[in-house]
């Protein structure tokens, strides 16, 4: 199972060289369980830049994967791994749900860099 965090999916939606490194685990639906945060984190992103409709059809895209809210016993690691790992609040709760259902995380943010359960590429 995939987990792939919210720089990785804007680097794919994006088109990027970088962005063909993600588009397997992206593309493997079957294999995908999406913290809602990323949705959350990519949806705002999309907003942002571009409008409303957009980020909503992205946002439906990100839900062929399996979407995991947050719960107290992910909100809980979280709060252990933001702690101990010196973690943001999203990337803790991305790294908590990825831990909680057995997933590899596919990044290119280096807060997750080194970490246990994930593929770290740089961002070119």
């Amino acid at each position: 199972m995939n987990v792939v965090d919210s720089s990785a999916w804007l680097e794919y939606l994006a088109g990027t060289k970088n962005g063909e490194l993600f588009s397997k685990q992206i593309e493997n639906t079957d294999k995908l369980v999406v913290p809602v945060i990323t949705i959350h984190e990519v949806f705002k992103k999309i907003l942002t830049e571009s409008n409303e409709e957009n980020a909503l059809k992205i946002a439906a895209h990100m839900r062929l994967g399996k979407v995991i809210e947050v719960n107290l016993s992910i909100s809980l690691e979280a709060a252990k791994f933001g702690k101990q790992l010196k973690l943001p609040m999203a990337d803790a709760l991305i790294y908590a749900t990825a831990r909680q259902y057995d997933c590899t995380i596919w990044t290119q943010d280096e807060h997750f860099k080194g970490l246990d359960g994930v593929r770290y590429f740089p961002k070119k």
